[in-house]
């Protein structure tokens, strides 16, 4: 999990996420600072002759190019008067927080992930092992028939079909086997690494026996970083919408402008080449095009999807650790009945084995009593792989590694 956690692509990108939610969010902190901008520009024109001012200077003998160099700096600051600078402050704030809260849900969906593979592959090392002790027993299945036949109690049909569930058996480690290598391969590919040998323990040696009671306080689901990401998807937005109403009143300006301007270069950094100007004013829209009340309805209009998509969260998240509740217990159950099943089919087949060396049962009996203990047994230990989902399940359900 810790490898995961470094390595996982999908963290690496859920934190660049992260780095630019906060560069957006510096940015939002800066709207109560004025602008500054510095130039610096040189203009050179070319008068007309047949202009009046153009015909002036060449009747004057004057020269009708003219250059001019200047050097300006513009500032400018809004007042907030209405809130909206304050509101994209608090917007961004809550954007910062909500991409805080997404790359949450997507280490709590790794760490789950990562674990739930790994016992998969476990509990299919376990299955290998099983069919693989199966597999001797079959062998042995076929030298025992093949004396029963050379006795006369049993015909070539049933050294036939014994042979059939050998080979059937073989298949069935065959595809256990394939399956470790795509799990292995799914593991390395959450762990952010090439594909190879994945170095496990057994699932014998797991024990996993949490106090799981029912009934989950609601403040618990709180703690989702997905219903954490949607509540501060709401605040930004409902921010938003602040900012939309308050297109709709007069702003106040302060614009200013500076510098050293002239028409000869010698003369550009003199005392006689400076200016300046001040413009303070409001500005109320009017007529717009109708742009400030769409994008005004457009705001309200996000912010109740933004606050229905935090119900929806809610109403998942208790769905989600209600069905893991339910697995759980529901597995927990299955175990001790598939225990039982299990020791009845295997005594079942034992005992079938003994019958048949004394001709009291047919050869499909045993084949029958056989490939169910088998199955069951493997089941079993699927089982004990689903009540282990179902733990993990139900970490992811409640927000996992929030505390």
């Amino acid at each position: 999990i810790k490898t995961g956690l470094q390595n996982n692509l999908d963290i690496r990108i859920a934190m660049q996420n992260i780095v630019a939610a906060e560069a957006t969010f510096k940015q939002g902190k800066a709207g109560y600072f004025p602008t500054l901008s510095l130039g610096a520009d040189w203009t050179h024109q070319e008068l007309s002759k047949n202009t009046q001012i153009g015909g002036l200077i060449s009747g004057s003998g004057g020269s009708t190019n003219v250059d001019q160099y200047q050097f300006v700096g513009n500032l400018s600051w809004e007042a907030d008067i209405w809130g909206k600078i304050r509101s994209n402050k608090r917007s961004a704030n809550a954007s910062y927080l909500q991409t805080i809260a997404a790359n949450q849900a997507v280490k709590t969906q790794l760490i789950s992930s990562i674990a739930s593979t790994y016992y998969q592959l476990l509990a299919v090392d376990a299955q290998i092992k099983l069919a693989e002790e199966t597999l001797i027993n079959r062998n042995e299945s076929i030298e025992v028939i093949q004396a029963l036949k050379e006795a006369g109690n049993v015909n070539e049909v049933g050294v036939k079909q014994t042979e059939a569930q050998k080979y059937a058996t073989e298949i069935i480690i065959a595809d256990l086997k394939q399956s470790v290598i795509v799990l292995e391969n799914t593991l390395n590919v959450l762990l952010g690494q090439a594909p190879g040998k994945i170095e496990r323990g057994t699932f014998e040696a797991q024990v996993m026996q949490p106090e799981i009671t029912l009934g989950v306080p609601a403040t618990l689901l709180r703690n989702r970083p997905d219903v954490i990401a949607a509540e501060y998807n709401l605040i930004s937005l409902f921010e938003q919408t602040n900012v939309a109403r308050s297109n709709f009143y007069p702003s106040f300006r302060v614009t200013a402008s500076g510098g050293f301007q002239s028409i000869d270069l010698k003369d550009w950094f003199s005392t006689n080449s400076l200016f300046a100007n001040v413009v303070t004013g409001l500005t109320q829209p009017i007529f717009n095009g109708r742009q400030i009340k769409t994008r005004y309805e457009i705001a309200k209009a996000n912010q109740e999807q933004a606050y229905l998509r935090f119900e929806q969260s809610l109403l998942n998240a208790g769905n989600e650790v209600s069905n893991a509740l339910a697995q759980y217990n529901n597995e927990t159950a299955k175990l001790e009945i598939r225990g039982k099943q299990v020791d009845a089919l295997k005594k079942a087949a034992d005992y079938s084995d003994e019958l048949l060396t004394y001709g009291l049962v047919n050869y499909l009996e045993v084949l029958t009593a056989k490939d169910n203990a088998l199955n069951t047994e493997l089941s079993l230990i699927d089982n004990k792989y689903r009540q282990y989902n179902a733990i993990i399940e139900l970490y992811r359900a409640l927000g996992g590694g929030w505390q």
